[in-house]
């Protein structure tokens, strides 16, 4: 035992070898899957079970590590008037943040007009199962589907937002209690504590997930049909960059924080949102990392769950750049008061979205049903791109997510900035 203490600082001082990093592993697993999909297409239509397994696994614990992580961080502050002060301010940040996204993607889209000369004949399109349209909800109904009939029932649909409803009142309740709710309280902690546990086995599955969705996808659309809307693919991405530089850097500076340091800090998580497509999969390490960062837990069991259901970046640059896409395709004549309308839809129809891959498909036809617009039907002509679109977008929604945490943490002062600052400057990666 005497022998091995002396070497424990010389074995921290090591770096890591870089095949044990998870970056490398996830990067590595998505060239495996592009490969395997492209030169052996037969396998690599049944190794995507890999993906969905991975998926699961991370939808079974999700909803109730927010529900510990909303109950802890409010009952531990047992002020409900800072509560609703940090739920008011996170709120009225993501809608201006989604506005913005949202107006950045019909202009950059209306410019550049990447649908034009496509002239597609619509008799030739199907609506796929998958696109079939959602029944379209106003905001008196969206506001009835927040609250559930059963708790038990929120937890077992995976409903988000009604999760997310039921924690913060049940954590008032706790908060309204005092000392009497500490014991339910340090049980919370620990059955928190218990699915990050969960997680960090599960996570050791994120290079063969990453491997499995990338050889599922190219193996069944094929890599020329990944890029035979390559000008849709190029603006978006285009208008991705536009959002980092124009929102996210600014906004990063404005909390204290450079955008590329926070970047580096989150990226394992973020190149594994590249392979997977969902966002749900990173969100416990999320937590656990921004608490790491220095972020005051109540800030961060409020906020970033929030963000998951209400600040979705990405998906509404994704949103707005394939509605006028889509029209410019068909020839559907789009006004800019009828694209204004279709922004206030886009606000609506955006919130509450689920983080598994695939689900923006369904409700991008919700929304072009809901206008009576752009063609239901012509959805089917992104299906090919839309992996490589989702790619994209979740990687800014997760990105948003993080910076909106650490302003709502600037504006509540709750951040230990040298914790910050060591932390991002050390680019920490372990969950």
């Amino acid at each position: 035992m005497s022998e091995s203490i002396p070497d424990a600082p010389e074995q921290a001082r090591k770096p890591k070898r870089f095949y044990t990093d998870l970056t490398v592993q996830v990067v590595a697993g998505v060239v495996f899957g592009v490969l395997v999909g492209a030169l052996a297409p037969s396998v690599g239509r049944h190794v995507g079970f890999l993906g969905d397994i991975f998926i699961h696994l991370i939808q079974m614990v999700v909803t109730l590590i927010i529900f510990c992580a909303v109950t802890h961080g409010i009952a531990s502050v047992r002020d409900l008037g800072k509560v609703g002060r940090i739920a008011v301010k996170s709120i009225v940040y993501f809608e201006v943040i989604t506005s913005i996204a949202l107006v950045i993607g019909l202009v950059v889209a209306n410019l550049l007009r990447p649908g034009d000369g496509m002239h597609v004949d619509l008799s030739s399109l199907h609506t796929p199962a998958s696109a079939a349209p959602a029944k379209s909800e106003g905001f008196d109904e969206f506001l009835v589907s927040l609250v559930p009939t059963s708790a038990v029932g929120a937890f077992a649909k995976g409903e988000i937002l009604q999760v997310l409803v039921f924690s913060v009142l049940f954590a008032c309740g706790l908060a309204s209690l005092g000392e009497k709710a500490q014991p339910v309280l340090d049980i919370v902690g620990t059955v928190q504590q218990s699915l990050f546990w969960i997680i960090r086995k599960v996570m050791r599955l994120a290079p063969f997930a990453a491997f499995g969705a990338i050889a599922f996808t190219v193996s069944k659309y094929g890599l020329s049909t990944l890029v035979s809307l390559a000008e849709l693919v190029g603006v978006f991405y285009l208008i991705v960059v536009l959002f980092f530089v124009l929102v996210l850097w600014p906004v990063s500076r404005y909390a204290g924080v450079g955008l590329w340091k926070v970047l580096r800090y989150f990226r394992a998580e973020l190149v594994l949102v590249l392979g997977t497509s969902s966002s749900e999969s990173v969100f416990p390490q999320l937590t656990a990392k921004l608490e790491q960062l220095g972020v005051d837990e109540p800030v961060v069991g409020l906020v970033l769950p929030t963000a998951y259901s209400f600040n979705h970046d990405g998906t509404c640059l994704y949103f707005a750049t394939v509605s006028v896409f889509l029209a410019q395709a068909t020839g559907t004549d789009l006004s800019w008061r009828a694209q204004l309308g279709l922004l206030v839809v886009l606000l609506l129809t955006s919130k509450g979205g689920a983080g598994v891959s695939g689900s923006a498909i369904a409700v991008l036809t919700l929304t072009l049903a809901a206008t009576h617009t752009i063609p239901v039907a012509s959805v089917a002509l992104v299906l090919g791109v839309h992996s490589v679109l989702s790619a994209a977008f979740v990687f800014t929604n997760i990105a948003g997510n993080c910076v909106a945490t650490l302003v709502v943490g600037k504006w509540e002062n709750a951040i230990d900035r040298v914790t910050l600052h060591r932390e991002l400057d050390a680019g920490y990666t372990a969950v």
